[in-house]
């Protein structure tokens, strides 16, 4: 694997990671998938090793590093068969967004647990009936002397029972004006009229999905997350490390894939040679390698656009980088379970369960339609058809 790109720091990272990923694997977060547990030694050996909180500010017991260190955590843990997906919203989403617009209260609380990994925060966009679309999220939120009242809904949230809080986004109610006034809310786990239910999903994951109803929720101002006029700006900035950390997500697991695979199609034999010396078992491997490959670039100029503070390069960038990933991942992972073939779909080679697992980074956090919205209006300029 190629890292000529990389300083020699990034190699050692992305070295130790890969060595602690090693150590835990596949069998251990199926294991607590099975047992529906969280991976929580690998979370605590992860924060305590300084992983978790590499991008967050030294100041506040980060690394002071930024996404492109934090994708490689992410990636390696992937590669290695144990990827943890709350590091794509609570430190990357939460932890960015708080380090960049919170109040000094709001970074003393939360960064350093978000760092050493004894907290963690959801992050709640997606609604029933608006999906991501920022323009029409319905969840309210109104001021009522000092506090502010939370009303809506989310859905396909992850990790809320194990969050200490979910950063909401809501509107403002002037915004149904149609001036488009998003804001970011801290909402403590426990907080009245916070209900939670989980979402029966078919995939196999530790992190659990849920919908969330607000009911009147009622919170403290110091809830309101940066500026309530500048709630676009600070939504946008968490959202670009979000689609850098699913493309990290979704190359490690293709990793993961094209290793089993190409491991398999060295030794499994059937007729006078390994299966893999045929093409039309070599050739798709290859393929997929090279798109692996493509995807880690454009993921690597996005982590290096946003910690160079260029939003707005970041942006189609880190859009590119999940869509590649994400199609890389679905071939990886479609490749490898066929060039086992049966075997690929038994429990003891644990591809199978990828194939549902590998649509995550095709379909979240946004659709690669929603994708081809974005380049095509932002980057070619073509009109919009809605």
């Amino acid at each position: 694997m190629s890292t000529v790109l990389e300083t020699e720091e990034h190699q050692a990272l992305r070295a130790a990671v890969a060595a602690l990923g090693k150590r835990y694997g596949r069998d251990y977060m199926t294991s607590v998938v099975r047992d529906g547990a969280h991976p929580r030694e690998l979370w605590a050996e992860a924060a305590k090793l300084g992983y978790l909180g590499v991008n967050l500010p030294e100041e506040y017991g980060g690394g002071g590093s930024g996404m492109a260190e934090l994708s490689i955590v992410l990636e390696e843990l992937g590669a290695a068969g144990s990827p943890l997906l709350m590091m794509v919203v609570s430190p990357a989403i939460c932890g960015t967004v708080i380090a960049r617009f919170g109040t000094e209260a709001q970074k003393r609380q939360w960064l350093p647990g978000l760092a050493d990994g004894s907290l963690t925060m959801a992050f709640g966009i997606t609604e029933p009936d608006a999906g991501s679309n920022s323009h029409r999220i319905t969840t309210t939120a109104r001021r009522d002397g000092e506090e502010w009242v939370l009303t809506g809904r989310k859905v396909f949230v992850s990790g809320v029972d194990i969050a200490d809080a979910t950063l909401i986004v809501g509107r403002t109610e002037d915004a149904r004006s149609g001036k488009l006034k998003p804001c970011l809310f801290i909402v403590p786990r426990e907080a009245p009229g916070f209900q939670r239910s989980q979402i029966d999903m078919e995939l196999q994951a530790p992190e659990k999905q849920f919908e969330l109803v607000l009911d009147d929720v009622r919170l403290p101002a110091e809830a309101l997350v940066g500026d309530e006029d500048a709630g676009l700006l600070q939504l946008f900035a968490g959202l670009n490390p979000e689609r850098i950390m699913t493309a990290a997500f979704g190359i490690g697991m293709g990793r993961y894939a094209l290793g089993r695979a190409v491991e398999y199609a060295k030794t499994r034999q059937v007729w006078k040679e390994p299966i893999g010396a045929h093409q039309a078992i070599a050739h798709p491997l290859a393929q997929a390698h090279i798109e692996l490959e493509l995807a880690r670039l454009m993921m690597q100029k996005a982590a290096r656009l946003y910690d160079d503070g260029d939003d707005i390069g970041a942006g189609e960038a880190a859009n590119m980088a999940k869509y590649a990933a994400g199609e890389a991942c679905v071939k990886a992972v479609d490749q490898a379970v066929h060039t086992l073939g049966g075997n690929g779909l038994t429990r003891e080679y644990g591809l199978g369960s990828l194939i549902t697992a590998s649509r995550v980074a095709r379909i979240a956090p946004v659709s690669r339609e929603m994708i081809l919205n974005y380049v095509s209006h932002q980057s070619l300029g073509l009109p919009k058809s809605y």
